[in-house]
């Protein structure tokens, strides 16, 4: 059938309204079947630590301040605004029950299926075949990472802005004027301060005016009514539908840009990737994302990228599919027109996640094809209902086949919804589906050691170092699996190699400083302290810790009080004064200069934050500081010499 035109199409109350109610009611129940267990799901620890729950910025809460942090800052490598305001939101909302977090998404991607039925059924008048294309969105497995994944929010948030604007498209094509026009570029600039992927937008919008809006057929004198520009009067048809995205490119160029900028500390593996690997990566990607729309088992959260590893036959195969596929659609295009707009518009919005720009160490993602798929869908779905128009029972056969395909996929759908249950068992199914998975090893190595599973957990960590010994991460979580299990020259020796790949990492300097005390070596420990206020001037950790040193050497060569003033009472003020440690400590530095007053009663007010806070010990020893600065002595930390630091880290 082919695509009728916006008049003919223009749907009216009379056209079975309630038909149309009772799909959105079903799509919107099966949505909640195939996903609604995540009310019950944890956060996971991959990305959801730095989007939400150890973000100091997101776990605040929405407030105005917060709202203008979102609009100039960058949140975890991207500037998603729209995003972050919405992670803030459910945590004004829910507090940190990731149950709340959970109920958003499903929400979210509710609304975006029931907005592509209706954006469908406008556009093509096609009421069934836009409920099956909606149905296989809802419940795709391929889909499970972008719903059941907080961190995932950007894409379930921009789904509904690319639905609105798809839309509001449709009422645009069917009487043009500025006022519309203005409403689309609206709504596509909130999707792209949801998720940069849509910068692609503008070119579906142009494959939707070939089909099903039919524009590139219109004959000149039913051309849109432009506003009265001569360089719009010179263009044809072709032209002028071109002319009419400029401004939606130009959005799109912007929001790449601040992108690349957001992403570009992000990029530094593309430089070690050669761009023949990149390319031929994402030639298979291409067709492993369809095999994988037809066939989806085996589904992870991370596939590692196979560099330089893919077979020659493989490439030959996925390049000669591309090229078939590609050639067909437009052998067709007149006849079957649905076939080329849905075959470039999976194609063209794969383009920036295709790996070309490598961000990470994925080979692909299933979250990248929530909505380039959606083209497959209306290809595939269009071309099977035409091929059988002259079947004998074609409503009877399709209509079986689509309630067995929709029963399959809402119960694989289900099932690897499952698995995004908690940490554990999303990393421990990643590992059992792929291979040489050193994000999975270092992920599943973080809960065994949160856990106290100390030798599984270092084990796995180990093995993560061994498949990619670049892998900072895992050398970090190796080295603090280490210093729990007491070995702390083994965990010295990750820290070092951590500190080689991420030079700038503060924390890794902060914690190798309190190391070094430990043994001794209080020198080093002081250079790694002096370091990280070189990256990181207002770090307070560090800031503290050399103040105490300064302090509190027993080692006079070691000992500057002038200086030990000066840090802690900047320590002091970065805590906003509600640390009783850091009282301690710039208590001794006033007792280092001289200045027992002072040092006297920075000590009480210590004592009394201490014991407003529980903390009775540390209040205990403030007291017995103070009587000390009462006799006119200063304060010595033996274990400064002994091998062990006060604990002044925060």
């Amino acid at each position: 059938m082919h695509a009728l035109s916006i008049r003919s199409i223009a749907p009216s109350k009379a056209n079975h309204r309630w038909v149309s109610i009772s799909v959105c009611v079903f799509l919107a129940a099966l949505t909640w079947i195939v996903f609604g267990q995540t009310l019950g799901h944890d956060f996971v620890n991959y990305d959801d630590p730095r989007y939400v729950y150890e973000n100091t910025k997101i776990t605040s809460g929405l407030s105005i301040a917060g709202i203008g942090w979102a609009f100039t800052h960058i949140h975890s490598e991207n500037w998603h605004p729209l995003t972050t305001i919405s992670h803030m939101l459910d945590c004004q909302l829910y507090g940190l029950r990731a149950g709340g977090h959970h109920f958003t998404n499903v929400l979210l991607h509710t609304i975006s299926v029931v907005l592509l039925f209706l954006a469908l059924r406008q556009m093509t008048g096609a009421l069934w075949r836009s409920a099956f294309v909606a149905t296989l969105f809802a419940i795709h497995p391929l889909h499970v990472e972008s719903v059941a994944w907080v961190a995932e929010r950007k894409d379930v948030l921009s789904g509904v802005f690319f639905m609105l604007t798809l839309l509001a498209y449709v009422h645009h094509v069917r009487a043009p004027s500025i006022r519309r026009y203005l409403t689309v570029a609206l709504l596509f600039t909130a999707g792209l301060m949801s998720k940069p992927m849509l910068v692609t937008l503008p070119f579906v919008l142009l494959l939707l005016d070939y089909w099903p809006f039919q524009r590139f057929a219109q004959k000149a004198e039913v051309k849109l009514k432009p506003p009265p520009l001569r360089l719009w009067d010179r263009q044809s048809v072709a032209g002028q539908l071109i002319l009419e995205k400029i401004p939606l490119v130009g959005l799109s160029a912007v929001s790449g840009i601040v992108t690349f900028l957001a992403q570009r500390y992000a990029l530094g593996w593309t430089e070690q990737l050669p761009i023949s690997s990149r390319a031929t990566n994402a030639l298979v990607t291409y067709v492993a994302y369809i095999w994988q729309m037809l066939w989806p088992v085996k589904l992870a959260v991370f596939y590692p990228h196979p560099e330089n590893r893919l077979p020659v036959w493989e490439i030959i195969l996925a390049l000669a599919a591309l090229i078939a596929i590609s050639a067909a659609a437009f052998a067709v295009r007149k006849k079957r027109p649905y076939v080329i707009t849905g075959w470039l518009w999976y194609l063209g919005m794969l383009v920036p996640v295709i790996g070309l720009v490598q961000v990470g160490w994925q080979g692909r993602a299933d979250r990248y094809t929530y909505l380039p798929q959606i083209g497959l869908y209306i290809m595939g779905t269009w071309t099977v209902a035409d091929w059988s128009a002259s079947w004998r029972h074609q409503r009877e056969i399709l209509g079986a086949s689509a309630a067995i395909i929709i029963g399959v996929l809402s119960w694989r759908g289900w099932i690897q919804t499952t698995f995004w249950r908690d940490s554990e068992t999303l990393f421990t199914h990643t590992l059992a589906v792929t291979s040489n998975n050193d994000v999975a090893e270092n992920n599943l190595g973080i809960v065994l050691l949160r856990k106290g599973k100390l030798d599984e957990a270092i084990s796995m960590l180990q093995a993560a170092v061994n498949l990619r010994p670049e892998n900072a991460p895992a050398h970090d979580n190796l080295a603090k699996a280490f210093l729990q299990k007491g070995q702390v020259a083994d965990a010295m020796i990750h820290y070092r190699k951590l500190l080689e790949i991420q030079p700038e990492n503060v924390e890794a300097h902060n914690i190798l400083g309190t190391v070094l005390i430990q043994h001794g070596r209080i020198r080093e420990a002081i250079e790694q302290w002096q370091e990280t206020l070189t990256i990181q001037p207002d770090n307070g950790n560090a800031k503290s810790n050399l103040a105490w040193v300064f302090a509190t050497s027993p080692e006079g060569s070691f000992r500057d009080g002038v200086r030990a003033v000066q840090l802690a009472e900047q320590a002091l003020r970065l805590s906003g004064g509600k640390n009783p440690i850091i009282f301690r400590t710039l208590a001794a530095a006033y007792a280092e200069s001289g200045r027992f007053p002072e040092a006297i009663e920075t000590a009480k007010r210590g004592v009394e934050l201490a014991n407003s806070q529980g903390n009775s010990g540390l209040a205990a020893e403030l007291q017995s500081n103070i009587a000390l600065y009462q006799a006119g002595r200063p304060l010595r930390d033996p274990n400064l010499t002994t091998g062990n630091l006060s604990p002044n880290s925060e």
